[in-house]
């Protein structure tokens, strides 16, 4: 029987219990008790919360990317990879009751001010999030499928900075009113309609 990982257990009961209560609120006992290991592990593979803070972002991070295969799938239209995209988190916004939220603008409205190691991790991953934004909506401008008054630059920072408001306005009104109305107003941008 292969011996367990014990970081692995550590970041992933991190990833979940960061994401759901918040760095603030989560001990490191919290974590150590989720993952079923003793405190002292914890300490064997990381040097501080912060530490787990910064590798759990690099994980969702990635994982947000690869686990909304719409962004990677070049068989579809640029357009309708974005409307994958936004489309499938919402509905995991919907099914989390909006609770969660991104962790990202989690934790850039928690720990901004806080944790310089966790805040550059932050625009590390919302930087390259929003380049794949980029890279997909120059796409559509080249085929037509976007329109081209905005530059996909401009366009991908405003749907990851609108992005993320309506994430925040439905985690409080706890409803996906917020989402939709990203989702009809970045169409619009889109589109040109």
């Amino acid at each position: 029987m292969p011996k367990p990982n014990v970081k692995q257990q550590i970041v992933t009961a991190g990833l979940h219990l960061l994401h759901s209560k918040g760095f603030n609120a989560t001990s490191v006992q919290d974590i150590t008790q989720a993952a079923g290991v003793p405190k002292g592990s914890f300490y064997n593979h990381f040097a501080s919360k912060e530490a787990l803070g910064v590798e759990v972002l690099q994980l969702y991070s990635a994982a947000a990317v690869q686990t909304r295969g719409f962004l990677l799938d070049a068989s579809l239209a640029p357009l309708e990879r974005l409307r994958g995209y936004f489309g499938d988190l919402i509905e995991q916004n919907v099914a989390g009751e909006f609770c969660a939220g991104c962790m990202l603008g989690n934790f850039s409205t928690e720990l901004s001010s806080q944790s310089p190691l966790i805040r550059e991790q932050t625009s590390l991953s919302f930087a390259a999030l929003t380049g794949l934004l980029e890279r997909i909506i120059a796409e559509g401008q080249r085929d037509g499928s976007i329109a081209g008054a905005q530059p996909a630059a401009q366009l991908a920072n405003f749907a990851a900075d609108a992005w993320q408001g309506a994430v925040l306005r439905a985690k409080v009104e706890k409803n996906r009113a917020p989402l939709d109305r990203f989702m009809v107003m970045m169409e619009r941008l889109l589109t040109g309609v």
